[in-house]
């Protein structure tokens, strides 16, 4: 039997939508594709809702990193853990020798830490509490080049779907280029996870010389929910 929430901190496992906030009941609708197994005791802050990867988009996502990523490339950091959705899909495909999450939110952290035992996956990931940005610098400057880093941070809101295109270099708490240099000190090889109407003029100035930018839309029922982008040395086959 899971085990329960604790309430008293704002980490909850809404059962009836009697319990649920009029802003998230339209993502509760949706629990059972965030995470399949929901049911079975997964925890959320009310917050964690508006930031959380639909399961299947997270599968594909982290099939897609797996194949097109170096081969050399052992280790995944999850820059933006929320409440586990990709790191519970990057552990679950199998393909990296150790994955490593952050979140700068210690009751969300809770939330992923129990939802990743929900999966079974609780020895699977390294959980790290912070800021990620001071994490990978000060922990990962000398094995980055061993590594790559999934990004899906912050959009600013809810109101991000008003915009028919995205500004990406106004986007909240950070602008992508806030994100970017960063993170390319420690590794060249980067996911983004963006907005769908993302700004693709300036995402285009990351491209390699050599070649195109490789962005995926990412659908669920046909509609595209969001765009990864693969900055870096990252080949697919088709």
């Amino acid at each position: 039997m899971a085990s329960a929430p604790p309430e008293e901190e704002g980490i909850f496992h809404y059962e009836s939508i009697n319990e649920v906030p009029m802003e998230i009941q339209k993502y509760w609708h949706q629990r059972h594709v965030v995470y399949s197994k929901y049911d079975e005791g997964i925890w959320m802050t009310d917050d964690a809702w508006f930031g959380i990867t639909p399961e299947p988009v997270a599968n594909m996502i982290a099939s897609h990193v797996a194949e097109g990523a170096p081969k050399e490339k052992t280790m995944i950091i999850d820059a933006f853990a929320g409440a586990g959705g990709n790191a519970i899909a990057f552990a679950q495909s199998g393909r990296w020798e150790r994955v490593f999450a952050i979140e700068k939110d210690p009751k969300v952290l809770k939330c992923a830490k129990h939802n990743a035992e929900v999966y079974g996956l609780a020895n699977k990931i390294w959980w790290i509490q912070g800021d990620c940005f001071d994490v990978i610098k000060k922990r990962f400057s000398a094995m980055g080049k061993n590594a790559i880093i999934f990004a899906s941070p912050p959009w600013g809101g809810p109101g991000y779907k008003s915009d028919a295109v995205f500004n990406l270099s106004t986007m909240q708490p950070y602008s992508l280029e806030a994100i970017y240099t960063p993170f390319a000190k420690i590794t060249k090889d980067i996911v983004l996870y963006l907005p769908r109407t993302s700004n693709l003029n300036q995402l285009a100035k990351y491209a390699p010389e050599d070649r195109k930018l490789e962005i995926t839309h990412y659908c669920v029922k046909g509609a595209s929910k969001a765009l990864c982008v693969y900055l870096g040395d990252f080949k697919f086959n088709s």
